[in-house]
């Protein structure tokens, strides 16, 4: 097999993993919309209490611990293979029999510090769900490192989805039958451990071929570079539920000093609509931005070719474009949009204010990615703490006063900080430009024009609807102006050329936006 042969294999098999991911992460912000749907705001409350527990373990485990076993199998020779596998096996397990002793047990201590010790059924619930997890990582890993990327895609595909068919059809038996809101989110919690185990009878056929001939390893130092690079390699996509477990120990409660239970409940829920919208947001800004990562590893390592500093300026530029793009968009259709997808039009100023989350966090998952492809992990690590400690300062100190929208308002300056400071951090590790002036002052231009086409339509169109049911007229607004407002903004930084056409070719699906930009564009030369 030659060596161009081998590159084209894994760069096929990496595209095959970042369109899985890519759906996976699809999955994952658009089934929140009818589970909201269905157990009411007070319901997503619930689940979103308890679903940052499991997350960070199915996170940690399926992504972070996979990538690390992967990583470590393909640089050491195959006789050793088995001998990781083995100390991998022997380390998830040790996790998770930790993390499920911790939930199981201590249910009731989470439950009470959360402020509601009811929760405590979905604890127990998420402990059984993290055994499935655990085997799942091991297996991903050796077959990642094995270049069988095809499996594994099938595997994350199977998992979401079948978690996701549970917690729709799990949920909306229980509410139809009568059961009370927690026993749906008992439910939502345990199709986490279904999808987990669905996806592992997938893979158990493809991993029992991976034969290999076991010689011994040292289990300390392996089990250590297991674990940190797990660690390393997950930070960035667990800030988010960080971010949320800290909420859900601080929101609720310091909402429930003030309004009561039932109503901090609900607020609650209305607070964690946004979660959805952001995390659709980064998809958008990141999902192709990340498949980049790879590209600078390789260009750094190869002295012909294409500069690494091309990839990493472009994965930069395209992650805050769309960032930016996003987060104004929600901004100026937000009460429509939540209207459509929620029911009602409550919150959306936290809403709004939380959306700019989605450019601090579109910041935080590029350039930290990028650092880990140089080995720059414990700066980052230290930076995420800190901006952790600033949103939980900032929830104490806001949340009495303005409620929802301080929590909100808190996030903000924890994750503000965090990307402010990895820029300049960034900066002293590779002093890279990342864009020129002309590259802000043109997607100014471009935002800009995109309000004020969207502004001007729903002037317009608000008084032609006034007369029809509310939802509905939110659907129709939410429907028109949302692609309106994304050709405007779509065309504006096409003829601006903010991103030049051969760099929307190195970009995955990015022929179509370069095919576009040379439409608008017909005089301009390719560069």
């Amino acid at each position: 097999m030659t060596t161009q042969h081998s590159m084209n294999s894994f760069l096929k098999g990496a595209a095959l993993l970042t369109l899985a991911g890519f759906f996976v992460k699809l999955l994952s912000a658009i089934y929140r919309v009818p589970f909201q749907n269905l157990v009411g705001d007070e319901g997503f409350y619930i689940y979103q209490q308890v679903y940052p527990f499991v997350a960070i373990f199915g996170i940690w485990t399926s992504y972070g611990f996979a990538v690390a076993v992967s990583k470590m199998l393909a640089e050491q020779p195959h006789g050793e293979h088995a001998g990781i596998v083995r100390t991998a096996s022997w380390l998830i397990a040790g996790i998770a029999i930790a993390a499920f002793a911790t939930l199981y047990a201590g249910a009731g201590f989470f439950a009470n510090r959360m402020g509601d010790p009811e929760l405590s059924s979905l604890l127990r619930a998420g402990a059984f769900a993290v055994v499935f997890m655990a085997p799942l990582a091991i297996m991903k890993g050796r077959l990642q490192a094995d270049g069988q990327m095809a499996p594994v895609a099938s595997a994350q595909i199977t998992e979401q989805a079948v978690r996701v068919g549970v917690i729709l059809v799990g949920s909306y038996a229980v509410v139809s039958s009568g059961l009370s809101l927690y026993a749906a989110g008992q439910v939502a919690i345990a199709a986490a451990g279904a999808g987990a185990f669905a996806a592992m009878l997938l893979l158990i056929r493809s991993y029992r071929k991976q034969g290999t001939l076991a010689i011994g390893v040292k289990f300390k130092g392996t089990a250590r570079k297991l674990f940190m690079t797990s660690l390393g390699v997950s930070m960035s996509s667990l800030l988010l539920v960080l971010f949320q477990l800290v909420d859900s120990f601080t929101v609720y409660r310091l909402l429930a000093d003030q309004l009561g239970d039932m109503q901090a409940m609900i607020e609650k829920g209305v607070y964690d609509r946004a979660q959805p919208l952001v995390q659709f947001g980064i998809l958008l800004a990141t999902s192709l931005t990340l498949s980049l990562v790879p590209l600078i590893a390789r260009a750094n390592r190869q002295k012909a070719g294409r500069s690494p500093e091309l990839y990493a300026s472009l994965a930069f530029r395209v992650s805050f474009l769309f960032a930016c793009a996003a987060a104004a968009g929600l901004t100026l259709v937000m009460p429509h949009v939540n209207e459509t997808l929620f029911k009602t039009a409550d919150g959306s100023l936290a809403l709004i204010i939380f959306s700019w989350q989605i450019i601090s966090m579109s910041i935080v998952l590029v350039l930290t990615a990028i650092l880990y492809g140089f080995g720059k992990i414990r700066v980052p690590a230290l930076l995420l703490v800190s901006g952790l400690v600033l949103k939980l300062i900032g929830n104490l100190l806001l949340v009495p006063i303005y409620g929802i929208i301080g929590a909100a308002i808190a996030g903000n300056i924890g994750l503000g900080f965090i990307a402010l400071v990895l820029v300049w951090y960034f900066k002293r590790v590779w002093p890279l430009r990342f864009a020129p002036l002309r590259f802000y002052g043109w997607l100014t231009v471009a935002i800009s024009a995109m309000s004020l086409t969207v502004l001007g339509y729903e002037a317009f169109i608000m008084p032609l609807v006034a007369g029809w049911p509310e939802r509905l007229g939110a659907v129709f607004i939410t429907l028109t102006a949302v692609p309106l407002g994304g050709a405007v903004f779509l065309l504006a930084a096409a003829k601006s050329r903010l991103i030049t056409e051969k760099e929307w070719y190195i970009i995955p699906f990015g022929r179509r936006l370069a095919a576009l930009q040379l439409a608008v564009n017909p005089r301009k030369k390719r560069s």
